[in-house]
């Protein structure tokens, strides 16, 4: 049998070591930008299921169908930034403009909405929207101090 064993010192002389390094470095030296991306992926999340937990995908299956596309958006997208924060972090801005969006779509989906489509529309789109413009943000903050 061929030795297999895998002391420390193994990984010494991978060729990636340093480049291993300087990523787990980036990615701990920012937790607050994961816990930006995290909390946009639980939004968007809540946001797609908002409709059947708050009962009005009966009554408006637009604007229930409305939030399941944007909810799964932004889901996908706060995964992109925890997943790839180099290549996803343009896509925060898109957060917050889907924020935006959540808080009109009752008034432009529907024609009556009611007070808890409304309320939860605008809480999850102003959640969205904050964490969109925090993670816009520590996205440009970070471009300027390498």
């Amino acid at each position: 049998m061929a030795n297999v064993s895998h002391h420390p010192a193994d990984l010494a002389n991978h060729p990636d070591v340093s480049e291993m390094r300087d990523r787990y470095a980036r990615m701990l030296g920012r937790p607050s930008v994961v816990a930006v991306d995290g909390l946009l992926l639980l939004a968007g999340l809540y946001a797609a299921i908002s409709a059947w937990t708050v009962h009005f995908a009966a009554a408006e299956s637009e604007l229930a169908l409305n939030n399941l596309i944007m909810g799964i958006a932004v889901a996908v997208i706060g995964l992109a930034l925890t997943m790839a924060p180099e290549r996803m972090g343009g896509l925060s801005g898109a957060c917050a403009a889907i924020g935006v969006w959540l808080i009109v779509s009752p008034w432009v989906v529907t024609r009556h909405p009611d007070t808890g489509m409304i309320w939860n529309n605008v809480i999850v789109g102003a959640v969205i929207c904050l964490c969109g413009l925090v993670a816009a943000g520590m996205v440009a903050r970070a471009g300027k101090h390498p």
